[in-house]
Order: C-alpha cells, then structure tokens, then sequence
C-alpha cells in the first residue's frame, strides 16, 4: 500500500488546529454558562481555566508527537504505548464522539445561524448540516492537497474577519452594557454546589477547545512532522485561546445579561453581542463570520477522522476498505460523512455537548499519561517543562470528569458504553498485533 507523500507545512498543519478549535463551542457555550454562572465574569475565568488546561494538553500531545510521526492519533499513540486493544477502544471514541459528534455539533450549529440569513430558501437547519457534511466530504476525497489549499484560504479570511470583529468590539467599549454585573451571583447556592456547576460548564467548554491536537491524525501527510506537528499543535492553542478570551469577553460584557437570558438567545450569544454593537449589519457580518468559520471545523473534522480509521485499516482492526488508496483514504472520508449526517439525523445540539466534551477529555487525559509511561521504561522522551504541564492536563481532566459525572450520571453512562464498545469489539477485529514502538 503506497504511503501518501508528506504535502502539508507548518502553515496548513497550524490552520488544521486552529480550524478544529473555533468551532460550535464557543459561539453557544458562553450564554448557556451565563444562565448557570449568573456572573459573566465567572464565565470568562472558565474560558481562562480551560485554555491553560488545553496549552497543557498540547505541551503533552507535542511531545509524543515528536516521538511518534505517523498519521493515527490517540489509536497509534495507545497501541503502541499501552496495548492495542487501547488503540482499538481509542480508535472507537474517535469514531463515535470524537468526530461523528463533533462534526454534528459543528454542523448544527452552522445551520443554526445560516438559516435565519436565508429565510427565502425555508430549509432547516438539518439539512443545512447534512448539506455541509456533504459539501466537505467530496472537498476532501479529491485530494488533500488542493482541500489543504482551500481551508488555508478560508481560515485565513475567518481569522481576518474574526478580528475585524474584535476591535470593532473593543473600539466599541463605552456601548458596553453589561461591564457592570447586572445579575445574582448565586448566593443562594451552596460552596459545593457552585464546585459543581463550575466543573460542569467547564466541561462543556472542554469541548470547544479539544481541537488542539487535530495536528496529530495527519503527522504522515506534513513535512517534518516531529518538528512541525509539536509547534502546530502549540502555536495553533496559544492562538486559538487569546481569540477565545477575547471573544467571549465581548460576548458577556457587551450585551446586558437580561438579553442574553432570554431563551431565544442563549445559543446565539455571538448574534446578540454584534446586534447591541451595531444593528443588523453587525449581527449579519458575525453570522457570517460564524458560518465560515464552522464550515472550516467540520471540513477539518472530515480530513482528519478518516485518517484514524485509515490507520487502524493498516493495522488489521478495521476492514481493509477503510485504508488509504493511492493517497488519500477516500472511501473512509465518504464514511465518515455519511455517520455524521446520520447523527445530524437523529441528535440535537445540547444532547451531544457534555457527552463529547467528557468522552474526549478522558481519552485525550489517557494518551498523554503514556508519556509518563514511556520516560518509566527508560525512553528518550521530550517532557517540557519537567512533564509538569502534562500532569496539569491529567489531574485536571480527571477532576472535571469525576465532578461531572456525579453531577450528569447519564453522560458518564454513555462515556462509559462508548469505551465499552472498543473493548467488546477488539477480539473481532484483533487481525495481527500492532508492535512495540520502533524509532520513526
């Protein structure tokens, strides 16, 4: 089986991250956060929180990067470390949560703030979602050069417009309504409880920024990959959380908090920030913004997930139909649409939020302990910062999930069952042994 020729530099494979990043989460999660926190600035020291937690998490994933520089993700860097049938569950995670969820979120969402722009067309914002899945699917099984072409164009002009948008916003600081807490605090809730709510919002917002390590599922295709994969990874998390502190001060602070507790507007926050900025044009300009900018997530979703199932193909655990032809894994590509608009189908936006943020979160917290695992058995491992960042992503990750699975039993049912099929289905699929690691 020819391997696909290294096309990507560190540009694309730093568009990737940052195009994984920006998408459903952070245009939803802050009213939602709003409505639980009761106190937007609450709301931005969790946005805080998880972006220290994400660099952490990319300090992690890049120094396995560098000792790993084959395409496949948390499948390739479980089965190699651990065992393979942790690669097979990984592999499973990224199938069910990881990117057929996370493009549903991505694509829902995208619907949700195109529909009202093209009232005219009466479509829902179901089939805008399936619409889009299917636009990026046949974009990415041409090829990965002329897609990886095509996104740096759009992130690029996302990114420019999302800045444009900024200092808009912050030249337009005296219209600020809400810089003065308007709302209870929560008073009435116990310290415990406010642990609690705290942990649960931070989960959710988890999930807006576990694209940091989208740069790892394509290390094959990028030139150099023990070298540009780590610093993508990096640079596109440092950059993708000052955009989202920025942001999302704009969105609690500039409207007042009673607007954004209306019902209507809590998963739009983004539209009703622009709307009390500058009107409709404002609003329209950031619907704009918006809908580019999760075409770009789910066209990153779409060229990285098949890359996973293209590896576990080679390696015996899925069927060889999955696998790279010639050199882009095409038929995996047109699979991974079609799972995604099934579960645009049949899921909504809020059902799919604390599952993923959750299930990803444990996964990615369990890739990175192997770096602890390797550096145990005596390997030439990069650990920065003496493996401290590491060990923030780990205890974090494993906090927020314990606190959020008391308080949400149901989700940790259904992270559980995710991980369950991984496990059940291995003996089914265990075709030949993935090897103890080689110097690559």
């Amino acid at each position: 089986m020819p391997k696909p020729k290294p096309t990507l530099d560190l540009a694309s494979a730093t568009t990737i991250v940052v195009a994984s990043m920006i998408g459903a989460g952070v245009y939803t999660t802050s009213g939602y956060s709003l409505s639980a926190l009761q106190d937007p600035r609450l709301v931005l020291l969790a946005w805080v929180v998880g972006g220290i937690i994400a660099i952490c998490g990319a300090i992690g994933y890049a120094s396995l990067a560098s000792r790993f520089s084959e395409s496949g993700g948390e499948y390739l860097f479980l089965s190699k470390t651990l065992h393979p049938i942790a690669g097979v569950m990984a592999g499973w995670v990224s199938l069910l949560a990881g990117f057929t969820g996370a493009i549903a979120v991505a694509a829902l969402s995208l619907g949700q703030y195109l529909a009202p722009m093209i009232p005219s067309m009466s479509l829902s914002d179901t089939t805008i979602a399936i619409s889009c899945v299917g636009i990026a699917g046949i974009l990415h099984a041409i090829g990965v050069r002329f897609a990886a072409r095509v996104q740096d164009t759009i992130v690029i002009a996302k990114l420019l417009m999302i800045v444009a948008f900024i200092l808009f916003a912050f030249a337009s600081w005296d219209q600020w309504a809400g810089k003065s807490p308007q709302i209870s605090v929560g008073m009435d809730q116990s310290p415990i409880d406010k642990v609690f709510v705290f942990a649960k919002q931070l989960v959710w917002i988890s999930f807006s920024y576990l694209g940091f390590n989208a740069a790892i599922y394509i290390s094959g295709e990028v030139r150099q990959p023990k070298r540009n994969v780590p610093r993508s990874m990096i640079l596109g998390t440092i950059c993708v959380t000052v955009i989202y502190l920025l942001l999302n001060a704009t969105f609690v602070f500039a409207p007042s908090a009673e607007t954004i507790l209306q019902d209507e507007n809590l998963p739009q926050i983004a539209a009703v920030a622009a709307q009390s900025l500058g009107g409709d044009l404002l609003e329209t300009f950031v619907r704009i913004v918006i809908v580019v900018s999760l075409f770009t997530s789910v066209s990153a979703l779409v060229m990285t997930g098949p890359r996973v199932y293209a590896k576990m193909a080679e390696d015996g655990f899925l069927h060889n139909w999955f696998a790279i032809h010639r050199t882009t894994p095409t038929r995996a590509i047109l699979f991974q649409s079609a799972a995604a608009m099934f579960a645009i189908s049949i899921s909504t936006l809020t059902e799919l939020l604390g599952y993923l943020g959750m299930t990803l979160s444990l996964c990615s917290a369990l890739t990175v302990g192997t770096l602890f695992l390797l550096k145990k058995r005596g390997e030439a491992i990069w650990l920065p910062g003496k493996g401290i960042p590491a060990l923030i992503y780990i205890a974090a990750t494993l906090i927020l999930a314990g606190l959020y699975g008391f308080s949400e039993p149901r989700s940790a049912i259904a992270t559980c069952v995710t991980l369950l099929i991984g496990l059940v289905a291995y003996p089914f699929f265990n075709k030949k042994t993935v090897t103890e690691p080689q110097d690559l």
